[in-house]
């Protein structure tokens, strides 16, 4: 099979689907952090904390984008292989840390004196960050999103190509809780540990099982497709 250069689809140094999802996995390694500055109601999934004798369920935003890389990266092992999928963890670095080091320089930088003096406050609580707060989403992310990558790697190991929605659904569960763990513990200290840190695992291994498994599945679908 030739593509439109008329050169084998073999020849080409990366596939069309890890091209696509390597773009789109860098960008939510960007849009996670400015997610994460809003706190969210879970809806009917809040009323179960005081089910456990915690308070209403609630996430920051940026859960969403991060389940999203989640998904990326095990649909990257399924359909490339774990080496592959690591590395595209390793790469998220970048955008990752250009993005902060970009929103250091612009809250450094002078705004224009036509600028609105409450829009400028707001951006710059809202983009602000303190640099705990900073190395716990870089630590988090990194840790956890090799750890999901090892344990879908390690299932599918196991499993062969079988129960897709089980491998992403449990890697994601467990490193989410990782996540949760490191990224708290870093960013706002152990006083911050307890409800709050009970709370956000709940909630994240809940979405974790709702969401993952079909997201897991279109993801490699449309992957496969890309490729074919």
């Amino acid at each position: 099979m030739e593509d439109p250069d008329h050169r084998p689809i073999a020849s080409r140094a990366i596939s069309p689907s890890l091209f696509a999802f390597s773009i789109f996995y860098g960008g939510m390694v960007c849009i996670a952090g400015v997610l994460g500055n809003k706190q969210v109601s879970l809806g009917p999934i809040s009323r179960l904390g005081p089910l456990v004798g915690l308070p209403p369920l609630a996430v920051e935003a940026g859960i969403f984008a991060f389940l999203l890389l989640v998904v990326t990266s095990s649909a990257v092992a399924e359909l490339h292989g774990q080496k592959i999928a690591g590395r595209l963890v390793l790469m998220g670095f970048v955008p990752l840390l250009v993005s902060m080091v970009l929103t250091l320089v612009v809250l450094v930088l002078p705004a224009a004196p036509e600028m609105d003096a409450g829009h400028l406050a707001a951006f710059n609580q809202m983009m602000g960050a303190t640099p705990w707060i900073w190395a716990g989403g870089i630590v988090a992310y990194g840790l956890s999103q090799t750890l999901n990558v090892t344990i879908f790697s390690w299932l599918k190991g196991r499993e062969g190509g079988k129960l897709l929605w089980f491998r992403a659904a449990t890697a994601s569960a467990l490193s989410q809780i990782v996540d949760s763990i490191l990224f708290i513990s870093i960013a706002f200290g152990l006083s911050a540990v307890g409800w709050l840190m009970a709370g956000q695992m709940l909630a994240k291994v809940v979405l974790s099982v709702a969401l993952v498994p079909p997201l897991i599945y279109a993801l490699v679908a449309i992957g496969r497709r890309l490729d074919a």
